[in-house]
């Protein structure tokens, strides 16, 4: 980076950092443990539902990374699982 620009060398180095940011994995790799903890958890009816809702919102903000999608995908269908599984717990509570 030259002396002659900051401001065009600091904003080089934002862009630099969002776009490191925008390629980290991390996002995809949590969507995809906490829709596995959602569908473990899910026969305690709430939980499966906070936890089922809480892996699809983080698998949607996830699946706008292309390197992060397939894994963004299965989270989502894990989460939906688990609402699933926490619906007929609830069911079988209340019957």
């Amino acid at each position: 980076m030259s002396q002659d620009n900051p401001v065009a060398d600091r904003l080089l180095a934002e862009a630099r950092k969002k776009t490191a940011r925008q390629k980290s994995p991390a996002l995809g790799k949590i969507a995809l443990v906490i829709g596995i903890i959602a569908l473990v958890a899910s026969p305690v009816s709430i939980v499966g539902w906070v936890g089922g809702l809480a892996a699809i919102g983080v698998g949607i903000a996830a699946v706008r990374n292309p390197d992060t999608a397939k894994l963004a995908k299965i989270a989502m269908g894990l989460g939906f699982a688990a609402i699933l599984v926490g619906v007929f717990f609830f069911t079988l509570n209340i019957a």
